[in-house]
Parts: C-alpha cells; structure tokens; sequence
C-alpha cells in the first residue's frame, strides 16, 4: 500500500501535505454539496442549483489540477 501511495503521489507531482490538501478541500466541499442535496430534497425551493454547481465547481477544479 505505500508503494502504491507514493507512486499516486508521483502521479500527482505532489507531496504527501500538499495531496492532503487538496484531498481535503475536495472531501469538504463535497460534504457541503450533500448537505445542500440533502436539504434540497427536503425544501425543493432551497439550494435549488448549490449542490450542482459545486460539483462542477470541484470537476473544474480536479481538471485544472492535472495540467
């Protein structure tokens, strides 16, 4: 397993705190776009594009990632 975690992280021409980072900021956000999802299917009338557009806000962001 932590062969294969530093080849990911040469992968991702990342260090180990700089991977975590960005992992987190992805795991947060997500987390707010379930919530946002959640609360969308309870109260139609909120969060009525939220959770869409963080997701393409977060694909955006991974693709940009990459380059």
């Amino acid at each position: 397993m932590i062969k294969n975690s530093k080849k990911h992280l040469m992968d991702a021409k990342e260090n180990y705190l700089q991977h975590m980072g960005a992992a987190l900021k992805i795991s947060s956000q997500l987390f707010i776009a379930s919530l946002q999802a959640f609360f969308h299917s309870i109260i139609p009338a909120l969060f009525t594009k939220s959770a869409s557009s963080k997701i393409k806000e977060l694909y955006l962001f991974i693709e940009n990632r990459k380059k």
